[in-house]
């Protein structure tokens, strides 16, 4: 089976779908470390396991099965790593896995496929040990690293890979994609485009429990502007948004225990079942942080997003407001509000999302948020 015309996930996204189109067939001569850089949730996962199909299959006997393999993630030439740090990609990621595997022939294709998420999260350190790998690898070796900021990769990385860029999509298409699978028109569209191109974003907030983190934002920025009129009694505003964030982590944590025990249950007791049981332990916890810290990411750039919609409000320019399903909800709460506040308000939100990647102390900083909006956006600010 010949290659495909276009490798599945490039379809909106010409750069990438011209760059990879090159790297595949009789005649490809791929190169051996790409970079595949975009917003989140734009096809490059799906992209780099189609492109490591195909790398994997070619000279194949039987490339149909050799792909098949590739896609369910069980081609023992396929490496792929996640970092297992919250925030940063660690030396152990790379070591063993990636810099000393690439230097090892391969089991059953002729090459081998690393592929590398969040590669924005490698320090110094984890680059260092990666250089070698990226400048001089083996011949049967190919590298795919994915970022969704490329302004925060290294360049002595990026210098080493060739640049395959993922657009985000358009919300007019994120909005048809959601109608498609069911979901009502009006919030299809508001969820097309708060979802900033993203479309797996664009389906969690039009799902039930994303439409119940819209609301639970919504009184959050709600309580911002009542200021002191706020009504005590409602309790503190970030509370709901921290406890879906406790409650994500729980999910995650569960789900890794559960896999956890099912694996553990063909282990025989000894040395290596307790390293594995540690390993799963700290998957746990890795797993639940990082769910954790997805929800209240979202939830402080959806805020955000709330103020900004209030200054389009504000100034007139209703065409622009992203929560297009809310607008008659907005339109009275940015009637006689300061303009620069509200620009304000917008940008000590998207502060204490970046600040939360720091490891601060998410009731902390979300209550103080809370106050600092009061008192610069409330009724009597």
């Amino acid at each position: 089976m010949s290659a495909p015309a276009v490798i599945e996930g490039t379809e909106d996204h010409p750069h990438a779908r011209a760059v990879l189109a090159a790297a595949v067939g009789a005649d490809a001569t791929p190169s051996h470390a790409y970079l595949f850089h975009g917003p989140p949730g734009t096809g490059k996962r799906t992209a780099a396991r189609a492109l490591a199909a195909e790398l994997l299959a070619e000279r194949e006997p039987d490339p149909v099965a050799a792909r098949a393999r590739v896609l369910a993630g069980t081609h023992p030439d396929l490496t792929w790593v996640r970092p297992t740090g919250a925030h940063v990609m660690r030396v152990s990621d790379v070591e063993e896995p990636v810099v000393a595997a690439a230097g090892r022939t391969p089991f059953e294709s002729s090459r081998r496929v690393f592929v590398l998420e969040r590669a924005d999260t490698m320090n110094d350190e984890v680059a260092n040990r990666l250089l070698k790998t990226l400048e001089e690898p083996p011949p049967f070796v190919h590298l795919i690293l994915l970022t969704d900021a490329l302004g925060q990769m290294l360049e002595t990385v990026v210098s080493r890979c060739q640049l395959v860029r993922f657009d985000p999509l358009p919300a007019e298409r994120l909005a048809a994609t959601l109608e498609a699978e069911g979901v009502d028109p009006a919030r299809a569209g508001a969820c097309g485009r708060l979802a900033l191109g993203n479309l797996t974003r664009a389906r969690y907030l039009a799902s039930d429990e994303g439409d119940e983190l819209r609301a639970e934002v919504d009184r959050f920025v709600r309580a911002a502007l009542a200021g002191a009129e706020r009504d005590p009694r409602e309790g503190e505003p970030w509370a709901p948004i921290l406890a879906r964030a406790e409650a994500r982590r729980a999910e995650a944590e569960e789900a890794v225990e559960r896999a956890a025990a099912e694996r553990l249950e063909l282990e025989p007791k000894g040395r290596e079942r307790t390293a594995l049981a540690r390993e799963f332990e700290e998957s746990a916890r890795r797993e639940g942080r990082r769910g954790r810290t997805e929800i209240l990411d979202l939830a402080l750039e959806l805020a955000a997003l709330a103020f900004r919609d209030l200054v389009c409000i504000a100034e007139g320019a209703e065409a622009a407001v992203l929560a297009i399903d809310r607008g008659a909800e907005l339109a009275p709460a940015a009637r006689g509000r300061d303009v620069r506040r509200l620009r304000e308000a917008a940008e000590r939100c998207e502060e204490v999302r970046l600040a939360l990647e720091l490891n601060v102390t998410e009731e902390f900083a979300l209550a103080a948020l809370s106050l600092r909006l009061a008192r610069l956006v409330g009724s009597a600010g």
